[in-house]
């Protein structure tokens, strides 16, 4: 199954009649190009107008300007995450010196906006804060370091969190104050210093930080606009009364700035899995309000994307959720919600993971014509480090507190009396890839807005997606397969174009090429998702292609790929695997008269996890139960098939 393409080129055979004809150096016509060439001219790469690579990127990084950052012990500014996140080297707030191995090509800082910059004033001891019993106890447990540093920042997020702040004292740094007009204003002017058109680019962004008694319903939110529009308001927070922590109000912030600017902004949903239940409604939100026509219709203009995998777990599937799929216990966070404040338990899965939000959605289509859930799939870090790192072999950690250091591994990242997180339970993902027509906020913006992206858990694979009726295997058959791609069907994130009338199933195009410095590929799945006539949903995953000349066995389930890691040395070989795998997949059970969804998921060979690293640099023994091996993947947005009504 394993197609490689890297060897095959067609032809443009040229029609030379004479040798007069031979001499002529003039632009030969159409009729003179073999019918088999899919280019406009000589040239393939003449007249081409899609996107030609990927763009990567971190959408969603903590500064020290973030409360809980702050007091974890981050003393990054965002000037250093730009520096780092375009390649330059820095040193952490822990002291240590990293760069990364291949500079970002674009970076959201994201910080948290209830409560901007209030931490820099703790930690310095503003007089005018130290009045307040809150922010003298926070002082106190940042001033001495080490464990009640971290007490310190798990105090606040609880305390947050559960909406038991000192108003008198958030108000300070909240929306009407000076003091957050003013940092607001060096937000802008920061992304603006570091936003280099054509070679790197710095969104202006937030956090919209909802929670509910610690249930987790975060949005990032990002600006196509440069600093005219974003200083004509400020950001959006969860906290009453300028605030709120449901997403209809955000939504309606979303839609004055629009109003009141003439620009463009868009909210990314993220860490669902956090969430005990309530990302993904499917009848009524957490306070009880049904979801309506307004409800589907806002959330599908607004959120075109969902961060499905980060720092604090993969969110793409749940075992649970997904039994027969091998692949779905990924790096799971299952303990609770945000502060482990609340066991999880079952009943609360199905409204937090990607795959069963896209199910969700089709329900919620058939019912009130909108599909609420109709998102793009990226990967982001969620770091609070100021260092955007999802490289298994130079992870910095969650936040300062857990950057690397021998006993990071098995310390309690979070407990409580409901569960506990370990250290090495933080993941090392993940990037967004942006299929944009050049470096600029504009056109990754509208790669975004299209959802023509797709996440990975840290390696930096290229992978394209295409959806169409009429795909053959010769369309692989070229070193641009795009060209068939886009001129005969839809790319991820988009709708199939309607079914014609002599066809009778769709066909996939898809193709994936390891990380040039990283790992060889195990597979490429695709992931159909569908809703039967009785509206009950399902789904299931496809091995479309695969290295080697491995054979499913009778339950359908592929040997696996092997592992070469060698875990005494941290390293692996890439012996096995493939370098690409490409195919044309029809769909074998479709319906025309159901609505489906089709993604597909790119799996790499076993490689060291981060934790492996650890155990190695530091010559330590990994604790029970940690992975020494991990197999990382890409997810890319889903293509949609809606039926004719």
């Amino acid at each position: 199954m394993y197609r490689p393409i890297l060897t095959r080129l067609v032809g443009a055979c040229l029609l030379i009649a004479s040798p007069a004809a031979a001499q002529d150096t003039g632009t030969p016509s159409k009729v003179s190009l073999s019918a088999a060439y899919t280019g406009k001219a000589y040239s393939p790469y003449a007249h081409r107008n899609f996107p030609e690579r990927p763009l990567w990127g971190d959408s969603h990084l903590h500064t020290s300007l973030s409360m809980d950052a702050g007091l974890f012990g981050n003393r990054l500014p965002p000037s250093e995450a730009y520096r780092f996140a375009r390649g330059e080297e820095v040193v952490s707030s822990s002291g240590q010196t990293l760069r990364l191995s291949r500079p970002l090509d674009w970076l959201v800082i994201a910080d948290h906006s209830d409560g901007m910059g209030m931490v820099g004033d703790i930690a310095s001891g503003k007089p005018q804060l130290m009045a307040y019993e809150q922010a003298a106890r926070w002082h106190e447990g940042m001033a001495a370091g080490g464990d009640a540093a971290v007490a310190a920042a798990l105090d606040l997020i609880t305390t947050f969190s559960n909406d038991k702040m000192d108003p008198e004292m958030f108000a300070l740094y909240s929306p009407g104050s000076k003091i957050f007009k003013n940092l607001w204003e060096k937000v802008v002017q920061d992304a603006e210093t570091f936003n280099d058109p054509g070679r790197f680019t710095a969104f202006i962004g937030f956090e919209w930080t909802s929670l509910i008694k610690g249930n987790n319903m975060h949005r990032v939110v990002i600006m196509r606009d440069g600093p005219v529009r974003a200083r004509q308001v400020v950001p959006y927070t969860m906290t009453a009364p300028q605030g709120s922590p449901d997403p209809r109000d955000l939504w309606k912030y979303l839609a004055n700035y629009e109003e009141k600017t003439g620009g463009e902004i868009l909210a990314i949903a993220h860490n669902g899995n956090l969430s005990n239940g309530i990302m993904f409604p499917l009848n009524a939100q957490w306070n009880g309000k049904r979801l309506d026509k307004t409800y589907v219709t806002e959330r599908n203009k607004w959120e075109p994307l969902y961060e499905a995998t980060q720092i604090k777990g993969d969110g793409e599937a749940h075992p649970f959720l997904s039994p027969d799929d091998e692949f779905a216990d990924y790096e799971t966070w299952a303990i609770g919600n945000l502060d482990v404040s609340v066991a999880k338990t079952n009943d609360m899965l199905a409204g937090e993971y990607a795959r069963e939000a896209l199910k969700r959605g089709l329900v919620l289509e058939k019912k009130r014509g909108v599909n609420p859930y109709k998102f793009g799939i990226i990967g982001a870090t969620d770091s609070h480090t100021s260092l955007a790192t999802a490289e298994e072999d130079n992870f910095f950690g969650k936040h300062s507190g857990y950057e690397p250091k021998p006993g990071r591994l098995d310390h309690p990242f979070m407990k409580t009396d409901k569960g506990s997180i370990l250290g090495w339970q933080m993941v090392a993902s993940g990037l967004a890839a942006v299929w944009a027509t050049e470096n600029t906020r504009e056109a990754i913006f509208d790669a975004m807005q299209r959802k023509e992206v797709y996440g990975t858990t840290g390696p930096r694979m290229s992978v394209r997606l295409f959806g169409g009726w009429e795909f053959t295997k010769q369309d692989l058959n070229s070193r641009m397969p795009a060209v068939a791609g886009y001129t005969k069907g839809s790319p991820m994130g988009s709708d199939l174009r309607p079914m014609p009338a002599d066809a009778k199933a769709p066909s996939f195009m898809v193709y994936a090429l390891r990380d040039p410095v990283g790992a060889n590929l195990d597979r490429i799945q695709i992931v159909k998702g569908w809703l039967d006539k009785k509206g009950n949903t399902h789904e299931k995953v496809y091995d479309v292609a695969w290295s080697g000349d491995r054979v499913a066995g009778a339950n359908g389930k592929l040997p696996a790929v092997g592992n070469t890691v060698d875990v005494a040395n941290a390293n692996w070989t890439n012996s096995i695997g493939a370098s690409e795998l490409a195919t044309v997949w029809t769909d074998p059970s479709f319906d025309p008269k159901q609505r489906a969804f089709y993604y597909t998921r790119v799996i790499e060979i076993p490689t060291p996890r981060w934790s492996t690293y650890d155990a190695f640099r530091f010559g330590i023994e990994l604790p029970d139960g940690v992975p020494t091996s991990t197999q990382e993947r890409a997810y890319s947005s889903p293509i949609w098939y809606t039926p004719e009504s």
